[in-house]
This record gives C-alpha cells, structure tokens and sequence, in this order.
C-alpha cells in the first residue's frame, strides 16, 4: 500500500509519463489501462488512481525515470 503522501503526490502529478510508462512498459491490461488514464477527465483520472495506487505509483515511478531520459537526450 502506498502512503498518503504518495497518494497526495499521485493524484497531483501530471499523468501524461505515468500512462505513457504504462503504454510501454506493461501487460496488456496496463497498455489498456494507460490509454484510458491519458484519455480520462478528472473524476475518472481519479477513479483509476484510487483503484490501482499501487500499480500507478509503480508507473509513476517509471514514467519520473522516462521523463528524465527524455530530457538527457
């Protein structure tokens, strides 16, 4: 279980890296989820987030580190 202060800053951040991670880094199902996350209004954005806190924090995660490899190159 992520903290509330991970949850805090998930749901603050930018989704755009957390669903392209998702997009290229999961299974199938995330591919799928990650393209409902990019395409989302807020009250879904924040439906997906509070459903899966682990999963996204992990992509969250992983879309910080694609982000800065983006921006290094």
């Amino acid at each position: 279980m992520i903290t509330p202060e991970q949850t805090q800053e998930l749901h603050a951040s930018e989704v755009y890296w957390t669903a392209r991670a998702m997009q290229e880094q999961g299974s199938r199902f995330y591919r799928a989820l990650g393209d409902a996350l990019h395409a989302a209004d807020a009250a879904n954005r924040r439906l997906i987030l509070t459903t899966w806190p682990d999963a996204c924090w992990d992509f969250y995660r992983r879309g910080l580190r694609l982000r800065a490899a983006e921006c290094e190159g």
